[in-house]
């Protein structure tokens, strides 16, 4: 049994698929195949089922995986362990929502990346619901994402934080003069929104569902950038974070759209798995993020 047939045999498991599992590891998908059968040969025990393109772990497939995670923490632990190396050179997955990566991971990557510039970093945007699942899938190491505060048995949270989350438009809009305004004027203006599955998004319909209220915006989009820009064009009105236009409403290009009955927070969070060696990588990350915040 081989160290590569294990990270193989998890990679599928995770991925649920040879081919995507292949792309992952840079083999072919032959190879990974083949990884797999010589495990399931030396294990006399059939790991996966395959059901037209199904693939599933089989009950003993799923006692393997628990044995296999615990051995490759355990190996990365002794390679911790025993390194002479003071300089950091592993690696890091981190996965973080599109507007964190646009706001906050520059300024955070750049000096984790000088003061460790041989640690190899990858980067994964999407949604949180996806990005927590892929950790919990051991494919990610760490996750910084915005939600409602979450809490998870599985998780160590290692940074809570509050952030505003506003009406905003154009400075000519002149709703941005106003003072007065209630949400069910504002939610009858033209809007550009962020994806249904955005965090905030998701909490704004379901507050405004709450009250037997919705809203139907001309245009969504996953880029929070292309809706800034936007904004600068005096088109519509958006919801986001304050953090993502501070410096554009600082400058005079974008505006609050100040609301009397509503205000909402949402929670910067990073996360890691419980069960997860914390490398060395890992924790001078964490410990960045945390000084940096």
């Amino acid at each position: 049994m081989e160290i590569r047939e294990l990270i193989t045999f998890l990679q599928v498991a995770n991925q649920q698929s040879f081919s995507k599992a292949a792309k992952i590891l840079g083999y072919t998908q032959a190879a990974v195949t083949i990884q797999v059968k010589q495990l399931e040969t030396e294990l006399d025990t059939r790991l996966f089922d395959r059901i037209g393109k199904q693939i599933t772990l089989t009950h003993q497939g799923e006692i393997f995986y628990q044995y296999a995670t615990s051995i490759l923490k355990s190996i990365e632990e002794a390679r911790d362990a025993v390194t002479d190396s003071p300089e950091l050179n592993g690696r890091l997955a981190i996965g973080g929502i599109e507007s964190i990566c646009v706001s906050f991971l520059p300024k955070l990557i750049y000096e984790y990346h000088r003061l460790h510039p041989k640690v190899e970093i990858s980067i994964v945007t999407d949604s949180p619901s996806v990005l927590l699942d892929q950790m919990n899938k051991n494919v990610l190491d760490i996750v910084y994402f915005m939600d409602k505060r979450m809490y998870d048995s599985k998780w160590v949270k290692v940074l809570e934080l509050p952030e505003d989350i506003i009406f905003v438009a154009s400075s000519n809009h002149p709703y941005t003069k106003k003072d007065d305004l209630t949400l069910s004027q504002v939610i009858k203006e033209p809007f550009i929104l962020t994806e249904k599955n955005a965090s905030y998004r998701h909490i704004l319909d379901q507050y405004l569902g709450a009250y037997d209220m919705e809203i139907h915006p001309f245009l969504e989009s996953g880029n929070t950038d292309f809706l800034i820009k936007l904004l600068r064009t005096d088109t519509g009105i958006s919801f986001l974070p304050k953090f993502t236009v501070q410096s554009r409403i600082d400058a005079g290009t974008l505006a609050e759209v100040k609301v009397t009955d509503f205000n909402m927070r949402i929670w910067r969070q990073i996360v890691y798995h419980k069960d997860k060696w914390v490398t060395r990588e890992m924790m001078a990350f964490l410990e960045l993020a945390k000084a940096m915040s």
